[in-house]
């Protein structure tokens, strides 16, 4: 019953990202040929597959299962699994778009922007953000979501009244690593125990379940997710008030709720191709949905200087 409200839920977010390009068929149709034609000579898909990479780790943007119910993905490196999820769904629609046919690769975070720039990855569609900092790496389509930051605790912390980030401070806490939540957010709280972020989501939340940490903090997607497979996590939602996590100018707020796509920097023509899909969505806001319990599998790490036709499973 969870995957399917999962699933039923995703698909929800999915439409409402399409509501423009259903209010003008004649535009879609136009990408879809337009697309096919331009992209002939993009840079990583010349072989009419687009290799994406993702954790399948970090629901409810992806998750691994063990089976292909609700249009779940084969992992080409991991054997047996499935990949499922927002971040699924919107690369199943660019590739419809563009006649491409879909390889989901299962990556560790920090290898995730390595693995565009050298080629083993076509793009990232992985929940990332759209800092400045990343955009000196990669260059990156979209945005496709606009994910609002916040923390989460638990029903029984002496932070789960905080109405700002001032409430927490001299807190005990952590969020995953390579984030603007651990780089950015959590070293505004003042006198905050900031412990070694986490590799992924779920041990980021197993921290928390198991009160290493007294909070964390991370996206609403993530911890609507995880608060949904625990009814004993509190969400502390500070946007929009003056106790806030802060930032030079509402730019660079926006770069940080901003989730795009990642390409190889300089590959205008993929970006293009992807870009133009999602000219036709209307990018979805900070809503989310739980994901399956038991769904948290933390996915092997990608081994780096590995080759999209040796990672490729055979065309069946």
């Amino acid at each position: 019953m969870k995957r399917i409200l999962a699933l039923v839920l995703a698909a929800m977010m999915l439409l409402s990202m399409a509501a423009c390009a259903a209010s003008t068929p004649a535009a879609a149709d136009t990408t879809a040929s337009e697309t096919t034609e331009t992209t002939q000579a993009a840079t990583g898909v010349e072989d009419g597959v687009l290799t994406v990479g993702m954790e399948c780790a970090y629901a409810p943007y992806n998750w691994t299962q063990m089976d292909d119910s609700n249009g779940a993905v084969p992992i080409s490196n991991v054997p047996g699994a499935y990949a499922n999820g927002y971040d699924v769904m919107i690369a199943q629609k660019i590739c419809e778009a563009n006649g491409w046919q879909l390889e989901i690769v299962s990556s560790a975070w920090d290898s995730l922007c390595p693995a565009v720039q050298s080629g083993t990855m076509d793009a990232n569609i992985a929940g990332q953000s759209m800092t400045a900092d990343r955009m000196q790496e990669v260059d990156m389509a979209g945005p496709y979501y606009y994910a609002t930051i916040v923390c989460v605790t638990t029903k029984d912390s002496p932070y789960a009244s905080a109405a700002s980030i001032a409430d927490l401070a001299g807190g005990k806490c952590t969020a995953q690593s390579g984030t603007i939540w651990y780089d950015s957010c959590l070293p505004q709280i003042e006198n905050a125990e900031l412990l070694a972020p986490a590799e992924t989501a779920p041990a980021m939340i197993m921290q928390l379940q198991t009160g290493a940490v007294d909070f964390i903090c991370t996206d609403m997607p993530t911890a609507m997710g995880a608060a949904a497979q625990d009814d004993n996590l509190v969400i502390l939602n500070f946007s929009g008030t003056d106790g806030d996590f802060q930032f030079a100018s509402e730019a660079e707020r926006a770069e940080n709720v901003n989730i795009g796509i990642s390409v190889r920097k300089g590959n205008t023509v993929l970006k293009d191709a992807i870009d133009k899909v999602l000219s036709q969505i209307q990018p979805a806001y900070g809503r989310s949905y739980p994901h399956p319990a038991g769904s948290l599998i933390v996915c092997p790490r990608l081994r780096r200087g590995q080759s999209k036709s040796e990672r490729r499973l055979p065309r069946g």
